[in-house]
């Protein structure tokens, strides 16, 4: 499965394992960091999203949003998360969500047991986001974003703020996590992925919604101050951004999707994706480097040195080292149809 130009193995990744979403597999793969060898297929309920590792309880939590599909073009909303053993890559439990549907974005709080899963709108509630204890695995309420698609959620270091992206509605939405109750809209047309500072004062965005068609707005990562609430910065970029992510270095990498019109195709017809790297600290520019066909999802190591890029049209996940911005490895996901490769996890050995 791996097609690695990488050196057989990484110093100091030994025993490091990167979990990757397969959404039409419908499977979880797992790789060797150091040697980038498939380890291991995991067949869960269709159709896997996102991932979060919990490295309290080494459980990774994967959303189930639709039975085919993406979110403006599918078959209809799922209502599950699945709870697997990061360790033994077997099934502890699947959660039924519903009435919720669509759940997609995921936020760990590892201090308050605490796991936040965006949810969609229904015909007698706005979106959402649920919020479940890791120690129960059972739901302990919801908070209302009024928005329909609340897509992407983070939450601030200290566990007191949520963020909520949403596609359609011209606003970022902000909720007091403790009172469970939306604080604020950020004005933002659209928005996709996102990430928050380490410090909990800065929140990048990516905006606009990436729909078919012209873009509303340009093109680029918002940046809000956590404490006005408010758009401060804009980072451009030449095509529209979906997955954002801060890495421990504080680099800020965000996931170009670049396309060409198609219409036979709802996506457009795919080329090339680009990583482009910010310096979080100063926002300026400082490289970037082509990846596969529509990157979706980004996570890195927990030194800072390695981006993992999925690309869900590709199928591949693109391994790349920050400090040269050179790809090094490239995992091929099997997948039955597209979509392919979406959520990531990179799992610290025990």
């Amino acid at each position: 499965m791996p097609n690695s130009t990488s050196p057989s193995a990484r110093s100091g990744r030994e025993g490091d394992v990167l979990a990757v979403v397969s959404q039409s597999g419908p499977t979880v793969c797992f790789f060797d960091a150091a040697t980038d060898r498939h380890l291991d297929t995991l067949r869960v309920t269709a159709e896997p999203h996102e991932l979060c590792f919990d490295p309290t309880r080494r459980e990774l939590w994967c959303t189930t949003a639709y039975g085919s599909g993406y979110y403006h073009a599918n078959s209809g909303r799922r209502t599950e998360l699945t709870v697997i053993d990061a360790d033994t890559r077997r099934i502890i439990e699947v959660i039924d969500l519903a009435p919720e549907h669509g759940p997609h974005g995921l936020a760990l709080d590892t201090a308050r047991n605490r796991l936040y899963v965006s949810v969609e709108a229904s015909a007698d509630r706005p979106g959402g986001v649920v919020v479940i204890d890791t120690g129960t695995r059972r739901p302990l309420g919801r908070i209302d974003t009024d928005a329909p698609g609340p897509h992407w959620f983070a939450i601030s270091p200290d566990g007191r703020t949520g963020y909520a992206t949403n596609k359609e509605a011209p606003f970022v939405s902000v909720v007091d996590l403790g009172r469970g109750v939306l604080t604020a809209k950020i004005e933002v047309p659209g928005s996709e992925g996102l990430a928050v500072s380490p410090d909990g004062a800065r929140v990048y965005v990516a905006g606009p919604y990436a729909a078919p068609g012209p873009h509303r707005a340009e093109p680029g990562l918002r940046v809000i101050d956590a404490a006005t609430a408010s758009v401060v910065d804009v980072l451009p970029t030449e095509d529209v951004i979906l997955p954002v992510h801060l890495t421990a270095t504080g680099l800020l990498l965000a996931g170009e999707v670049r396309t060409a019109a198609d219409p036979d195709s709802p996506l457009g017809r795919q080329l090339p994706g680009r990583l482009t790297v910010f310096d979080a600290a100063t926002h300026r520019l400082a490289g970037s480097v082509e990846v596969g066909l529509f990157p979706l999802t980004i996570t890195s190591s927990p030194d800072g040195q390695l981006a993992y890029v999925s690309c869900v049209v590709s199928s591949t996940v693109e391994v790349v080292d920050l400090p040269s911005l050179r790809v090094v490895a490239r995992l091929t996901v099997p997948k039955l149809a597209e979509p392919g490769a979406h959520g990531l996890a990179y799992l610290p050995r025990a």
